[in-house]
């Protein structure tokens, strides 16, 4: 009895019904766009725990790369339905808003409540190195197709730009799975704990991989069901609230879609396993910019009403660089401390001050 009564992000489960209910009656698009925003939040949870269930035999690399993976499917899903709504310019925001969420926001609280409860940490530093290099690389292949489309097709789409735009996509796949490739097969050792081991993945007693499978399943269904209610629910909430699509996706989309990592680095950290925490949280924000935002253009062929553009205007291009160059500094030297979240905290705080208050992101 005890145990039901402690506090638990399951009993957000209550909003799912709650959601659909208000789904067909006359309620304000802003109540019904947060009851969806918080029914998502545990069904992400049910999907990095299933992975945490799948990924207790494995070591930090792997279990953090499951976890960023499913953790990252809600965000994956709600850009889809956002796509085939045609709202293309939420559906670029929220690839840089999950970015700048997972490197900036969840990387930050971890490293705050972590040094908090254990003062000083440390993590593997040539690991966190090769993940900056990869969001750098990352950031200046985004920035391309958005300088492209500004000097030379700013009026319009051009053909020249839909090949760059696929081109860049293809790249960006194809260095996605060469770093897969690196990171498990060949350069195993280069993320291994430093504290020696793994440990820390899911506790109590383990479930069966049909369960863990079945949970993922069902939990990826209700994911898609809740994105639909939420997307269909974002203009009108934008509208209602004076806050731009572009504000919506970067801020709120975003954090409601990577709720399911970011939550699981934080808890690493608490645990007092940073390498876990760390390739959880830099491991999503490079899946984002190498993976989900590639597929997303490609997908958009086949779900929207026209291809997707990787053109981000020059807020969202000076946010991603500021973000990913701030990581890279704070994050280099495999040593984590509450002040160094503290920064990265703060930074993220002003970027989204910045995109609420900012009265025109066209050009």
């Amino acid at each position: 009895m005890k145990r039901l009564l402690r506090p638990s992000l399951d009993w957000f489960f209550v909003f799912v019904p709650l959601a659909v209910a208000l789904e067909h009656a006359s309620v304000p698009a802003p109540a019904l766009f947060f009851c969806a925003a918080l029914a998502i939040v545990p069904i992400a949870r049910l999907i990095v725990h299933s992975t945490e269930q799948i990924s207790r035999r494995t070591g930090d690399a792997v279990g953090g790369l499951l976890n960023a993976t499913f953790g990252n499917a809600p965000e994956l899903i709600i850009s889809l339905v956002a796509l085939r709504a045609g709202l293309f310019d939420m559906v670029r925001a929220s690839l840089i808003g999950a970015i700048l969420a997972n490197l900036l926001l969840a990387l930050g609280v971890s490293f705050l409540l972590g040094g908090l409860r254990h003062h000083d940490q440390s993590y593997n530093p040539v690991a966190s190195r090769t993940y900056a290099t990869m969001m750098l690389i990352a950031a200046m292949s985004l920035a391309v197709p958005s300088a492209f489309s500004r000097f030379f097709a700013p009026s319009g789409t051009i053909r020249e730009e839909k090949l760059l735009n696929l081109g860049v996509a293809v790249v960006l796949l194809a260095a996605y799975g060469l770093y897969l490739v690196y990171s498990l097969k060949t350069h195993p050792k280069s993320f291994a704990s430093v504290e020696g081991g793994g440990g820390g993945h899911a506790e109590g007693k383990p479930w069966s991989v049909g369960r863990a499978a079945g949970s993922l399943v069902a939990a990826s269904v209700g994911a898609a069901w809740m994105s639909e209610i939420l997307v269909g629910a974002a203009e009108g909430t934008g509208k209602a609230m004076g806050m731009s699509q572009t504000f919506i996706g970067l801020v709120l989309v975003a954090i409601v879609g990577g709720a399911a990592e970011s939550g699981s680095a934080i808890a690493m950290a608490g645990r007092n396993k940073m390498d876990l925490s760390v390739g959880i949280a830099l491991g999503s924000s490079i899946q984002i910019a190498l993976f989900v935002a590639p597929a997303l253009v490609l997908a958009s062929y086949v779900v929207a009403p026209q291809p997707l553009e990787l053109s981000f205007n020059r807020a969202e291009t000076g946010s991603l660089f500021l973000g990913v160059l701030l990581g890279t500094v704070v994050c280099g030297d495999g040593q984590a401390n509450w002040f160094k979240g503290v920064q990265l905290i703060a930074v993220y705080a002003i970027l989204a001050l910045l995109f609420y208050f900012i009265p025109d992101l066209s050009g």
